[in-house]
């Protein structure tokens, strides 16, 4: 069912990042572009990391063919407006030059025209929107806008996914953090008891032996409380 662009935009305005993964957000923006945008069949989303280029998100199974082909090749419209970070119009892939192979396929596979929008640069991220036609000459002005509100949105959507990302690894690290603190103050609680020392010495001990047996510290703490912990469990 076609999507008046306000609503779409609203839409997209309600998505929270929390609710649902990366690959959900472009997904709904895909579906949402495919509906909006006049002459719009298929839509995907590129993304291109270290690892390479991948369909983050797509609206069917021709559209995820035509990417894939473009990443085999190593080259297509996707591909540079991604690096370029440009919007690049294929009209007529009957008299398309600059990708004939991609266009090859292209009309064999029943798409006459595309649309590529390239995502803002976000650090090691680089992206496009594709919008593919089965008729030629499908997009003017109007839809070229609408695309390029539209990769606006996965932008951004990429830019929170990134923040939300290092918030939740920050969080991970801390509480990796508090428990090795956790335990290696147990381990020197234990040797305090045993070794009737301070403190700081009971935290050099355990730093020598870290050392000696080239393990980490928290590994040498963990060791310490377990074996004096197992009796108590028979």
């Amino acid at each position: 069912m076609p999507l008046d662009p306000a609503d779409a935009f609203a839409e997209l305005g309600r998505i929270k990042l929390g609710e649902t993964d990366l690959g959900g957000v472009l997904g709904k923006i895909a579906d949402s572009a495919k509906r909006t945008i006049p002459g719009a069949a298929e839509v995907t989303v590129t993304l291109v990391r270290a690892g390479g280029p991948h369909t983050a998100a797509c609206t069917g199974e021709t559209a995820l063919a035509l990417d894939e082909s473009q990443y085999e090749q190593g080259h297509g419209p996707c591909l540079a407006a991604s690096a370029g970070a440009v919007t690049l119009s294929l009209p007529d892939m009957a008299n398309e030059s600059r990708w004939p192979e991609f266009a090859r396929r292209a009309q064999e596979a029943g798409m006459r025209s595309s649309l590529s929008v390239g995502l803002p640069v976000h650090e090691d991220v680089t992206g496009a929107l594709n919008i593919y036609s089965t008729r030629t000459r499908a997009f003017d002005d109007e839809a070229i806008e609408l695309a390029q509100t539209f990769s606006g949105y996965a932008a951004v959507t990429l830019a929170n996914a990134h923040l939300y990302d290092t918030k939740a690894s920050l969080a991970q690290h801390m509480q990796v953090a508090m428990r090795s603190r956790a335990v290696i103050e147990q381990a020197k609680g234990i040797l305090m008891g045993g070794r009737h020392c301070s403190a700081d010495e009971a935290f050099t001990i355990l730093t020598k032996l870290s050392q000696d047996t080239n393990r980490k510290l928290r590994d040498v703490a963990a060791a310490l409380v377990e074996s004096v912990q197992q009796p108590r469990r028979r």
